[in-house]
């Protein structure tokens, strides 16, 4: 069973940055690919941007260059760097989770973050 608790969301302006942390537990946490989703309201759920265990990384389309996705396996916590926010980032951010042995896939409780105009 893997647990993950996500922190740093928030209000923030257009135009400024916030860093979401994800702190899981299980010792194998190195093993896992890890992502951040997001939903906002009325929308699916959708991903932002995913990490695998040997640091290669993916983002969707409307976050590149803006967000950086990152992992500290000492720390057992993957990071979401996220500059120049927009409006349109606002949601509720998921941090996500799969792994061996079983590739269950984890969810966090989710964190909001707001960027007003």
């Amino acid at each position: 069973q893997v647990q993950l608790v996500e922190s740093g969301g928030g209000l923030v302006q257009s135009g400024g940055s916030l860093r979401l942390s994800c702190a899981a537990s299980g010792s194998i946490f190195s093993m896992y690919t890890m992502a951040w989703y997001r939903q906002a309201p009325g929308k699916q759920r959708e991903l932002v941007a995913s990490i695998t265990s040997g640091g290669t990384t993916d983002y969707a389309d409307s976050v590149k260059g803006r967000f950086t996705i990152s992992r500290d396996n000492a720390k057992i916590t993957v990071y979401l760097q996220m500059n120049s926010l927009m409006p349109e980032d606002t949601a509720v951010y998921y941090c996500y989770a799969r792994g061996p042995p079983t590739y269950a896939p984890y969810w966090g409780q989710g964190t909001q973050v707001t960027v007003s105009s």
